[in-house]
């Protein structure tokens, strides 16, 4: 088959007078057929089978960069931001990381299957709790295309089927990924269908999946706070989710200075509009390098807004507003606090932070264990940037976004997040008196 006019062909066309709620429910329908074809695959078929898929995109990159470069210049052209273009963005070492990704969580463990516990009651019944998928995932997402892929990937490995929805901005990225994806599995005998993407960008589609109870089993949204609100809002569907990444790095006063300026830098400047990305950084009074980090952060073209005593360290900080606190930038703009210890750090932190992912910089392994102890975030560091907090790097494989709830999963969700489990029982003839 031809990858490049494969990958530009619409993923599954909508029929003709289709409602939104009539799309959703026949999508679903044969997703849900798919995964129970799913279902029976073996570690080694699943495995096999994205190895496949990673081989698709591989030899689909020409056509899938050329509908890359597509979306790019309607996103210049609508004015998207330097965030969200570079989220859009692939080129050659984005996608081969991106079918690599792919080959990495084919050599996960396969979760499906493993005995979480086992126990034996008095009268002889044998009980087993044993991991099973959810069933079909509904992920609806903006800008990054790289996600087409890593949830195609996981939910695959994870015995899932998955109907996605991706935003306009990246349309024939996702299709181009999503066909060359779909090549793969077909040619190891796995239905398309197990890897959906809506053929339209019709906003009541979001809606129809929200309320497709018993369709879908879980919704997944990863975008901006206003996706992520309205997810969590309208649907009638259980939701994974984080709302906003808004992460803090405390220098405490004990902080190595230089390792304190190369963490705040990373932590902030590597990638300023991931989710991991450090939006408050707080300063010990005690702390004697303070004008340092403030000038190296300024010097690498970020803008600080900060508190008064912030503000006394540097004439260029701005001037923060009440709302800056609990602001998600994902831009190279940062807000600044000077704070009176550990304790106005972490009670700081609880006021404002999104529960995403926290983290301190200090050499006082007390000051650490308490604030690990302490901060009720999802992920919670001790000297290192808040940017490690993605599921590659936690050695998970891929992941499907960050859970800052407190049910089912949290932090990075990757193969164990997208399982839930079942009761087997086995007895020998017992009946109940």
């Amino acid at each position: 088959m031809n990858l490049q006019t494969t990958s530009e062909a619409a993923p599954m066309a909508a029929a003709p007078e289709e409602s939104p709620e009539d799309l959703v429910a026949r999508l679903a329908r044969d997703g849900r057929a798919a995964q129970r074809v799913l279902a029976r695959l073996s570690d080694t078929e699943k495995a096999d089978a994205l190895r496949a898929a990673a081989s698709a995109l591989r030899g689909a990159a020409p056509a899938i960069l050329e509908a890359n470069a597509r979306d790019v210049v309607a996103g210049e052209e609508k004015g998207l931001t330097g965030a969200m273009l570079d989220r859009l963005r692939l080129d050659s070492a984005r996608l081969v990381g991106i079918a690599d990704a792919v080959e990495q969580v084919a050599n996960l463990p396969d979760p499906v299957g493993q005995v979480i516990e086992a126990t034996e009651r008095p009268n002889g019944l044998k009980l087993s709790r044993v991991r099973i998928p959810i069933g079909l995932i509904g992920i609806i997402y903006e800008s990054r295309p790289n996600v087409t892929a890593d949830a195609a990937a996981l939910c695959l490995r994870s015995g899932n089927a998955v109907l996605l929805r991706g935003g306009s901005e990246a349309l024939h990225s996702n299709r181009a990924i999503r066909a060359a994806f779909a090549t793969g599995l077909e040619s190891v005998g796995i239905p398309a269908s197990a890897i959906q993407l809506v053929p339209t960008q019709d906003r009541a589609v979001v809606g129809a999946m929200l309320t497709a109870a018993g369709l879908i089993d879980m919704i997944v949204p990863r975008g901006g706070k206003s996706l992520v609100a309205r997810v969590q809002a309208d649907a009638r569907v259980p939701v994974l989710a984080h709302l906003d990444g808004i992460c803090h790095t405390y220098i405490h006063s004990a902080a190595d200075p230089e390792m304190a300026k190369q963490v705040a830098l990373n932590a902030k400047m590597r990638r300023t509009g991931i989710c991991g990305a450090m939006e408050t950084l707080l300063l010990d009074t005690q702390f004697p390098a303070s004008r340092d980090v403030v000038t190296a952060l300024i010097e690498s073209g970020c803008e600080l807004r900060g508190d008064a005593r912030a503000r006394s360290l540097d004439s260029r900080i701005l001037p923060a507003g009440e709302e800056d606190w609990d602001t998600e930038y994902l831009d190279a703009v940062l807000s600044v606090a000077v704070v009176d210890g550990l304790d106005a750090a972490m009670d700081h932190i609880a006021a404002h932070s999104s529960h995403h992912t926290d983290a301190i910089v200090t050499a006082d392994d007390a000051a650490a264990e308490r604030f690990l102890n302490e901060v009720d975030s999802a992920i919670v560091m001790v000297n290192a940037s808040s940017q490690f907090a993605d599921g590659g790097e936690f050695g998970l494989g891929a992941e499907i976004g960050i859970a800052t709830g407190r049910l089912h999963a949290r932090g990075p969700v990757a193969l164990e997040g997208l399982t839930t489990y079942k009761w087997q029982v086995r007895g020998s003839g017992q009946t109940r008196p």
